[in-house]
């Protein structure tokens, strides 16, 4: 890890508008990214300038046993060399993603990069500012392939280890797949994360060739496969006709990639969820979101599968990435027909240009003791959620779950 450097940015605070007590947002560089920081008592994060990429983030930083559950790609801290798509470069943590997906082919005369603007651009106008128990970090990008203001804020709570995103869409007219792209650190033990979700209504391994053999890339899964039940997932390994993606990682030397099409949910059920329990560590990390908003969670399994420039092998994470979209296909995949929308499934949002869109979205991380094995269900009372383990256990935590609805905390 390079030297971290303190600077305090000498910004405009005009990005602040109506937001109290303002100031100019901390930077360091961390692992090789000028990064803003945002921190109280029990979480400090960072987020790269370049990208909006949200890592790290120490939870229960103020504990004997803080937290660090996000992925960073392992040269970051390497000399710098050419990489084949833009958000390899800073590529970590949580960064969100407009359009989502590869981008490879143009769309109405549109080029994106690989997960868009919003993942390869500069986050300028760095502001934080603190009302009551809530700080806030907010940055701003004007995108130019489809013109279009995105604010992105980040907020943390006094008391509480979680992270409320809230990334506000303006003038970017036209349908788009989009969504977050959370991922996580990888154990080497097999089956040591066990990993859950909310009810979903249909899973698929992705249609196409996600990891190809003529770039040193190989998949287990079999191709297009529906399947309901991620315990129980079609595979075309040798050996093996179905695979377990409920305990991770496995299946070493491969990468894969499937999508579930979530539940539709009211308000009164609380926010679909995923969650990623470590065992051996003792958490969960969990995500939270509106599943009108986005539809699906695409699920990538890392597991050392790559070893072209620059994975060579030793990549080895989990993305848990919800979106609306079709796989990690990009813009064009997702505005036509497609597999997903032959079932009625949305696979892009239609944004307006004289209608901001939001887009809320919460992470966290809660403690578990022993025995605590896997999440089966969360519990929702105001202010608060319960992890319900498989083995009967009970977990609770102050989350601000209504902020998905309200987007205000």
């Amino acid at each position: 890890m390079q030297p971290e450097t303190s600077i305090l940015l000498g910004l405009s605070l005009s990005a602040a508008v109506g937001l109290s007590n303002a100031e100019a947002a901390q930077m360091r560089t961390v692992h090789s990214q000028p990064s803003y920081i945002l921190s109280n008592g029990q979480v400090e994060l960072a987020v790269t300038q370049l990208g909006g990429h949200l890592a790290p983030v120490t939870f229960f930083k103020d504990s004997d046993q803080p937290i660090q559950p996000y992925h960073i790609s392992p040269w970051q801290d390497e000399r710098r060399s050419p990489m084949p798509a833009e958000v390899l470069v800073p590529l970590r943590g949580d960064f969100f993603c407009l359009p989502f997906g590869g981008n490879a082919e143009e769309a109405r005369g549109e080029r994106h990069p690989a997960h868009g603007e919003t993942a390869t651009g500069r986050w300028s106008g760095a502001v934080v500012a603190k009302s009551g128990d809530v700080a806030t970090l907010t940055l701003s990008m004007d995108t130019k392939i489809r013109k279009g203001h995105v604010t992105k804020r980040l907020s943390i709570v006094d008391g509480q280890n979680i992270v409320y995103s809230q990334h506000t869409i303006e003038g970017f007219a036209g349908p788009v797949p989009l969504g977050h792209h959370a991922t996580l650190a990888m154990p080497d033990a097999d089956g040591s994360v066990r990993v859950t979700t909310s009810d979903f209504q249909l899973g698929m391994t992705c249609p196409g060739m996600f990891s190809d053999p003529k770039k040193a890339e190989y998949q287990s899964l079999l191709p297009g496969a529906e399947w309901k039940d991620l315990a129980h997932v079609p595979a075309m390994a040798k050996g093996a006709s179905e695979a377990d993606l409920t305990r991770l990682p496995a299946r070493r030397g491969f990468a894969d990639l499937v999508q579930l099409v979530n539940v539709a949910r009211d308000a009164t059920q609380g926010p679909a969820w995923t969650a990623a329990t470590f065992s051996d560590a003792g958490y969960v990390w969990f995500a939270m979101k509106d599943p009108a908003m986005l539809n699906s969670t695409v699920i990538w399994i890392e597991n050392h599968g790559r070893h072209g420039h620059p994975w060579r092998g030793r990549n080895n994470c989990l993305g848990l990435e919800d979106v609306t979209a079709h796989f990690a296909d990009g813009l064009a995949a997702s505005i036509r027909e497609n597999t997903l929308t032959r079932q009625g499934f949305a696979t892009a949002v239609e944004l307006k240009s004289d209608h901001p869109t939001r887009v809320n979205y919460i992470q966290g991380v809660v403690k578990t003791p022993r025995g605590f094995e896997r999440v089966q269900t969360i519990e929702f009372s105001p202010g608060r959620a319960t992890f319900v383990s498989t083995t009967g256990i009970r977990v609770s935590a102050p989350v601000r779950h209504e902020f998905i609805q309200s987007g205000t905390l």
